[in-house]
């Protein structure tokens, strides 16, 4: 990304999405209206399902559980049926193999009125492990049959192996929750798994020969004592669980998830060869649980549900068609859960990004061998023959039908304050073509230049001169994303409606050169250029905040609505409107083609040598590169994508101004201050000690309301200006003296 930085006018959005990009759900139906009604399960001919229920409306004050026949014409509020006894509190019903009887477990032995919840303790939210909790096998007409487990403690969750031999449960009886399997008679007890923690919520594969399940495992004294602590008070505490798999005799015991927070309620997908499970790992702010899937390897992490702040319990019918899970969305009333059904479809594979493949190309690109890819230096060349090969594996065709490579020459100015050190240097862009033989066609594009050894002089770190700056965020992180994007699009099953330009720009660092050759013929070498999605510093997604900026949603009608319905969960949005910023896409938009643009934000690495592999967030490149893939897909499927001019406000000019303060400054507008993204060793704003974080609000006179007011007052100052510049930090304003 370039040095300097041009003036944008941002919209942040909530964390919460309007639509759902939910491809593997089909036909999505709503089962229940009102109340709370969660864990809903088929029968073993797919028919009905049994659930438990809490819903005042029905006189049912706490968890009973009901039954609902799927085959009726008609479903609405009434077509549930009580299956329990109707006394105390009931979890976790499950069919029995002959379909008319059902496991379920309850409190009613002990008390027949409903157990009190517990009550949040130090902010934390509870489950209740009752004690009075046992299992039994009732008919459908609510006739308890058989007690299965009459051991002091917690016995429940039960559920049904699909070859009918076997029950799995969760119990106390060893001192801590631990899994267990009986024989479906009851006989047979055996302990599964030993570790301290919370092992609950089990399913059996479809061949009846694993067990997944959630486990909160706590490993250090003080979490240690807390599950203790709380355990003795028949609680547990679900924030931190994660994801594990067993054999049905307990070996081969694998942890899949190492996502942190709450990941439970996992089910074997029908092929056996992935999980889905409910997740807040993504969440930022609030209450937001989101089903995914996982390989039994942890790999290839992938979002189903995007509606609604709350998803779980899913399940598959044994035909594995339908899937059945709980969800908030199209609530009536607050608090309530329904249950939905739809029809599952299977998605291709490869239009998952890889983070294998991710990792291979920006590993490559930024290792030292690359000497920071200076556009004009034989290690560009390098980096150029490297994307050609990967694109040519692909079966991409040539832009031009005979040349990956497009050569440019250009002027550049070494001194600004001298115009006689002018040298002329030249560079090469990568470009590869799908033809879907499609209308139109969309442009994706990222550069791969960097700074070299600081050739250019446009290093952030002072006395840089002959270090390498790998710039592995800036950019080989967007060139990654444009690899796998690529991939994705030539190898997929499906045939888009638009056509593919993967575009690979050098001379970025040195005025967008390298895009700017590109944008003045991409019209005449293309059939009905639509658009153009620009990959640019991606690498970096800070882990708690997760905030992402996708600029020029402003230059099309519907951009904007594309990029909230189609964000990963969990991820903050700072959607500008400008088709002009300080990279690639300026030079498409200049040519009245509407663009999008990718950045996770500027750190204190950017344009130093420290910019390295090893600070890549993966996670975050992964989540962006699917959010392209969804973005542009809805982008090929439009009839037309309008162009727009940005409003005036967006692409405000730049003042001129005589000084610095040696700060990389936040873009986004955020109502208190200027954010401050990043310091420069030895300037001003790093020798009168301010740092990355803080928020400053006043230079001298001059309020700083964000980055119009500070580029503002930057023009009214001279070199040699002292003036106090007062800034908060963590809450506490200060004030220091800068000489500018």
């Amino acid at each position: 990304m370039k040095l300097y930085k041009i003036a944008i006018t941002v919209l942040t959005f909530a964390c919460f999405t309007i639509n759902a990009q939910e491809s593997n759900l089909k036909n999505i139906k709503k089962l229940t209206f009102g109340g709370d009604n969660a864990e809903a399960y088929f029968s073993p001919d797919s028919k009905s399902l049994t659930l438990q229920v809490t819903n005042t409306a029905f006189g049912v004050p706490c968890d009973q559980i009901f039954m609902l026949d799927l085959q009726q014409q008609e479903i609405n509020s009434k077509s549930l049926k009580l299956i329990s006894n109707g006394k105390g509190r009931t979890t976790c019903s499950f069919y029995m193999p002959d379909g008319k009887h059902i496991l379920y477990a309850s409190t009613h032995e002990g008390n027949v009125n409903c157990p009190a919840p517990p009550k949040p303790k130090d902010g934390k939210y509870l489950w209740a492990v009752y004690p009075e909790f046992d299992i039994y096998i009732s008919d459908l007409q609510g006739n308890i049959v058989k007690k299965l487990t009459d051991s002091p403690g917690y016995d429940a969750e039960a559920v049904v192996s699909p070859d009918g031999k076997k029950i799995a449960f969760t119990s106390i009886r060893s001192g801590d929750l631990e899994l267990y399997t009986m024989d479906i008679d009851g006989s047979n007890v055996k302990q599964i798994t030993t570790g301290l923690g919370y092992d609950g919520g089990s399913f059996f594969s479809h061949d009846s020969k694993k067990l997944v399940f959630r486990s909160s495992r706590p490993k250090t004294e003080e979490a240690i004592k807390e599950y203790k602590d709380f355990l003795a008070e028949n609680v547990v505490a679900p924030t931190e669980m994660e994801i594990y798999t067993c054999n049905v005799d307990g070996t081969d015991l694998k942890q899949i998830t190492h996502l942190g927070k709450a990941n439970w309620a996992p089910y074997f997908t029908p092929n056996d060869k992935k999980i889905i499970f409910s997740s807040n790992h993504h969440s930022t702010r609030g209450y937001d649980f989101q089903l995914y899937t996982i390989d039994l390897n942890g790999e290839n992490l992938k979002q189903i549900t995007y509606e609604s702040e709350f998803n779980a319990f899913p399940m598959f019918s044994p035909d594995g068609k339908k899937l059945v899970f709980s969800s908030n969305r199209q609530q009536e009333q607050k608090r309530e859960t329904n249950v939905f059904i739809a029809d599952w479809v299977e998605t291709d594979e490869v239009e998952n990004a890889n983070e294998k493949n991710l990792k291979k190309h920006i590993t490559f690109l930024s290792s030292d061998d690359l000497k920071g890819r200076l556009t004009g230096s034989k290690e560009e060349k390098i980096a150029a023959d490297y994307l050609v090969k990967e694109l040519k594996t692909l079966g991409l065709k040539p832009y031009d039908k005979k040349n990956y490579i497009q050569n440019f020459t250009y002027s550049l100015k070494l001194n600004p304050k001298d115009s006689l050190d002018v040298k002329q240097n030249s560079g090469r862009n990568v470009i590869a073509y799908l033809d879907n033989k499609a209308s139109k066609t969309i442009v994706i594009g990222a550069h791969y230049d960097h700074l070299g050894l600081n050739e250019h002089k446009h290093s952030t770190k002072p006395n840089s001169d002959g270090e390498i700056h790998n710039g592995a965020d800036d950019n080989a992180s967007g060139v990654a994303g444009v690899l796998e994007l690529a991939r994705i699009y030539s190898q997929n099953k499906t045939i888009e409606k638009a056509n593919y330009v993967f575009a690979l720009f050098s001379g970025e660092e040195d005025g967008l050169i390298g895009s700017k050759k590109i944008a003045e013929t991409v019209k005449t070498l293309f059939p009905n250029v639509t658009a153009m999605i620009n990959m640019d510093m991606i690498g970096r997604l800070e882990t708690a905040k997760k905030e992402l900026t996708v600029g020029g949603v402003g230059t099309s009608p519907e951009f904007s609505k594309m990029a909230e319905k189609n964000k990963p969960a969990g991820f903050n949005l700072t959607l500008d409107e400008s088709g002009v910023g300080p990279s690639d896409h300026t030079s498409f938009y200049l040519k009245d083609i509407p663009v999008l643009f990718f950045f996770t934000g500027t750190h204190n690495d950017y344009h130093k040598p420290s910019d390295d592999e090893d600070k890549i967030n993966y996670y975050g490149v992964t989540n962006i590169v699917n959010y392209a893939f969804r973005m542009i897909s809805d982008i090929s499927n439009q009839e037309k994508t309008e162009f727009t001019k940005t409003k005036t406000t967006a692409t405000k000019s730049r003042p001129k101004y005589k000084v610095t303060l040696g700060i990389m400054p936040d873009y986004t507008d955020h109502g208190d201050g200027l954010h401050v993204d990043g310091v420069t060793e030895g300037r001003p704003a790093d020798l009168a000690g301010i740092k990355e974080g803080d928020i400053i609000t006043k230079i001298g006179t001059h309020e700083i309301k964000e980055v119009y007011s500070y580029m503002e007052c930057l023009a009214k100052l001279n070199a040699g200006d002292e003036l106090p510049v007062t800034y908060v930090r963590n809450g506490e304003t200060k004030t220091v003296t800068v000489k500018f």
